[in-house]
């Protein structure tokens, strides 16, 4: 197989006529040019997507591609990328974790993401399922979750070192989560020459993929990896901990967030190794694609507008307010778009369901997840009708005009480690109400900071500290110079990818000469 061809010399020249700042700019993107990235992951938006993994799967390896870094993309082929990619083409055959498994190559054409190459992998019928790549229809994780996630690990071991069949080998083996953080452990345990150095990215601590120690050998690792110092987790198998014990360097999806899970109290029994680990932790805050959240452009909203055409907004809720069958009526409206569990501290909105309706304010709200949840929203839709409107399921064009069309947007998040929807509030002009955890207090700044201010932060994560901060809200919404003011501020927030990409090839660019010189 023939690698894809570099951009020649002569296009990454300064020109005579080049000022500082260009020749600044094509220094990095000829280094950038040179570095290949194997990006591995479980999802990828918009075809297969449980939450911010599959959105900043696909966004993040797009601006990279954009900056000129040599990227590709592994993902399991799960029938709705196979559906996506008809033309794939297999490239080579493996035979891993007891299992024989194919790869193809395709290439994203669509966005920012002209041309960025992506392989998927077969695995018989490890990835034919429809639905949640995790869960059964029971609701429940497959079964054999351990080998599908083993396999897709290993096969990325294997691209990163120097048995790949193919002829493209990158520089940095770069995973996501736990379902790919066993690729480490396997360079580590089963080296082979010239193997890519690791990065995993953390972007929920909360997910670690717990296992049997019987699954050890099917896994194909040694039984010397069973211990506190390799892959043993508390009497079970961890594929994160094994990510975390052996990649060069370990970055989550906010500074907050990696100083949180650093702690006992949200290190999720892992915190001992992050803090001795705490040299190779960076955070780094995710990014939005700004191209697909944009008011100004959106094709799924009533009217575009921005900040100088914040007016147009109304139109946007009084769409929403007829899609959802809220009541016309002068009240702000709440949005929320989430998954129902725990850590969204959504079970706090319930709480206050009466002091709500007697704010009183509107709410529109769209997800799903925990069943109890759920009921008790559709029974908050049922006993204050045109008050409060509820969508269970996951629907993108409605989650837009949820952000466009609501006055204010709810994340009263327990932790965050990112958060994607505060970044789509503020560029939306829909100030958040956040809890001040991870990613949510390095993007919102309360507006009780007049000049820099963008909406609202409380904490502890309580009942009465949200209420109070919402009341706050609604005060300052009746306001109408004041709150514009406070639109245009969270409008104004750059929430691009280009600072991301410039940490990560920093991260990139040290590891390959830390490689180069030892």
């Amino acid at each position: 197989m023939r690698s894809n061809p570099e951009i020649s010399e002569n296009e990454i020249q300064r020109s005579n006529t080049c000022d500082q700042a260009g020749f600044i700019e094509m220094t990095f993107i000829h280094s950038a040019l040179k570095m290949k990235v194997l990006f591995v992951v479980s999802e990828l938006a918009p075809w297969v997507k449980t939450g911010g993994l599959g959105d900043v799967a696909s966004a993040l390896p797009a601006a990279m591609h954009a900056a000129r870094l040599d990227i590709r993309i592994l993902v399991p082929a799960y029938p709705a990328l196979k559906a996506a990619f008809p033309d794939a083409t297999p490239l080579a055959g493996f035979s891993v974790v007891g299992r024989n498994v194919t790869l193809l190559s395709a290439t994203i054409n669509q966005g920012s993401a002209q041309g960025l190459p992506l392989y998927l992998l077969e695995c018989g019928d490890c990835f034919e399922r429809l639905g949640n790549p995790y869960l059964g229809p029971d609701g429940l994780d497959w079964p054999d979750n351990a080998l599908r996630f083993g396999a897709l690990s290993r096969v990325a071991a294997l691209l990163a070192g120097s048995d790949s069949p193919l002829a493209w080998r990158p520089d940095i083996l770069h995973c996501n989560d736990w379902q790919t953080a066993l690729a480490p452990a396997y360079q580590h345990y089963l080296p082979t020459a010239t193997a890519a150095a690791s990065v995993i990215t953390i972007h929920n601590l909360a997910f670690q993929g717990l296992y049997a120690h019987e699954l050890l050998p099917q896994l194909e690792l040694p039984e010397h990896a069973w211990a506190m110092d390799g892959v043993e987790y508390h009497g079970y198998l961890s594929f994160l901990k094994a990510g975390l014990q052996w990649s060069e360097a370990i970055t989550t999806v906010s500074p907050t967030y990696a100083q949180e899970i650093q702690t006992s109290a949200m290190g999720m029994g892992l915190d001992g190794l992050l803090r001795h680990r705490t040299d190779r932790l960076t955070g780094i805050l995710n990014g939005i694609d700004t191209a697909q959240w944009n008011p100004a452009t959106d094709p799924y909203l009533a009217a575009p507008y921005d900040a100088k055409r914040l007016a147009a907004k109304a139109a946007n809720k009084a769409a929403l307010r007829v899609e959802m069958g809220l009541a016309d009526t002068n009240l702000p409206v709440l949005g929320i778009v989430s998954r129902f569990t725990e850590q969204k501290g959504l079970d706090l909105v319930v709480a206050l369901a009466e002091e709500l309706a007697a704010l009183p304010v509107q709410l529109a709200v769209l997800g799903n997840g925990d069943t109890l949840l759920e009921e008790i929203f559709n029974t908050m839709a049922q006993l204050w009708p045109g008050q409060f409107a509820v969508r269970i399921g996951f629907d993108e064009a409605l989650a837009h005009r949820i952000e466009a069309g609501a006055d204010l947007f709810l994340m009263p998040s327990r932790f965050e480690p990112c958060g994607l929807n505060q970044m789509y509030s503020l560029r939306y002009g829909t100030p958040p109400i956040v809890h001040a955890t991870g990613g949510l207090a390095d993007t919102v700044i309360d507006a009780a900071q007049a000049r820099c201010g963008n909406g609202f932060v409380f904490s502890p994560p309580t009942p009465d500290a949200l209420i109070n901060s919402i009341r706050r809200a609604v005060a300052l919404w009746r306001n109408t110079r004041r709150w514009q003011a406070l639109q245009r501020r969270a409008m104004k927030a750059d929430f691009s990818w280009d600072a991301a990409v410039r940490q990560y090839t920093d991260i990139y660019r040290a590891l390959s000469t830390a490689r180069e010189n030892n």
